[in-house]
């Protein structure tokens, strides 16, 4: 990873803003922001904090209080190493390799990629995780969503070994013990997020014990449409203190329903009314890809390497993770339209 000056000015204020926030949070927010948009040296910078700067002259906004409490509960240094990782690494420097390569390759590539992980097949594919993962960071590709129903502690040797990478553990709450979070607590460019079922509470309560940054993940389906527009998922969600409510369709979930979640999700943080930022996982994803890179793109890979669609619809027409290797897969199933001949 480059070690750049601007990467080195840019920690430095981070590390300055932290300390400031506890006596000032509002002040202190405003002014990173306002710094951040006049550096700011591409287009998806300056959008994100341009909206930033926006939202925050809501005085009565509930991000406000979420920084805050996110400064005073998680140790410093995991604040640092991922909010670099996932704001400099992938978002900035990592963006313009995206976009170097996208020409040169004829093809999109995603600024992030979610691997879904059957802990039977694992051992038998590590290698290919990790080929996966070198390879997606030659192309810039430093944010990686992990997804597991099992034990989550076998994933951690594969997060440790790649520190310039920004990584989300999705995971069951029943795995998050005080051992596991030994072990995890050791990872600072690592953020868990824990399924929002019986037992999430307990599990937060020990991330929050463990000084650690955390999400929640709320699978939902038609019948959740409603609790998720009015609002009242994010008032239970925000009680645990997690920085982001990640909302991810279930199987056959319609399409109809996961446009109007990801408008409520949309909705909610533009209202800044709750103190956790709902994220809605295809659409905001891809949305987020679309600013960095023009043509949007959202790679998910399933337990046996095909790829497959938000309604989980799995397919090896593109080629297979596992055989053929990542960047072969992207080729084939993202290739970039052939721009318009010139009248």
């Amino acid at each position: 990873m480059e070690n750049s000056l601007s990467r080195i000015l840019i920690e430095t204020t981070v590390r300055q803003t932290l300390k400031g926030l506890q006596e000032n949070p509002r002040r202190s927010i405003r002014n990173v922001v306002d710094m951040a948009l006049q550096f700011s040296e591409g287009r998806f910078q300056s959008r994100f904090f341009e909206t930033a700067q926006e939202l925050l002259k809501n005085e009565g906004s509930a991000y406000y209080t979420l920084v805050q409490d996110a400064a005073s509960h998680i140790e410093t240094e995991h604040l640092v190493k991922f909010g670099m990782n996932l704001g400099y690494n992938s978002c900035t420097w990592g963006a313009r390799n995206i976009r170097l390569h996208e020409k040169q390759m004829g093809c999109n590539i995603p600024w992030t990629v979610l691997f879904q992980i059957d802990q039977a097949s694992y051992p038998e594919h590590l290698a290919q995780y990790h080929s996966a993962i070198e390879e997606g960071e030659g192309l810039g590709i430093f944010s990686w969503i992990l997804v597991t129903q099992e034990d989550p502690a076998p994933l951690l040797p594969l997060v440790r070994e790649y520190s310039d990478s920004a990584f989300f553990l999705l995971c069951q709450p029943e795995f998050v013990t005080e051992a596991f979070l030994d072990a995890a607590s050791r990872i600072h460019h690592l953020m868990l997020a824990v399924d929002f079922r019986p037992g999430a509470g307990d599990a937060c309560a020990l991330l929050r014990r463990a000084a650690l940054s955390y999400a929640v993940y709320y699978s939902y389906a038609q019948e959740s449409v409603e609790g998720i527009v009015s609002g009242t998922l994010f008032q239970e969600t925000q009680k645990l203190h997690p920085i982001f409510t990640v909302l991810i369709p279930e199987p056959g979930c319609p399409d109809s329903v996961r446009r109007a979640v990801y408008q409520a999700a949309a909705e909610a943080r533009k209202s800044q009314n709750y103190q956790t930022i709902p994220w809605e996982l295809y659409y905001d994803t891809r949305n987020m890809d679309e600013i960095i890179s023009d043509d949007a793109c959202c790679v998910f890979f399933d337990s046996r390497g095909n790829l497959y669609t938000p309604d989980h619809q799995s397919t090896a027409a593109y080629g297979n993770l596992f055989e053929d290797g990542l960047t072969p897969v992207i080729r084939q199933a993202y290739p970039k339209a052939a721009p318009l001949p010139e009248a």
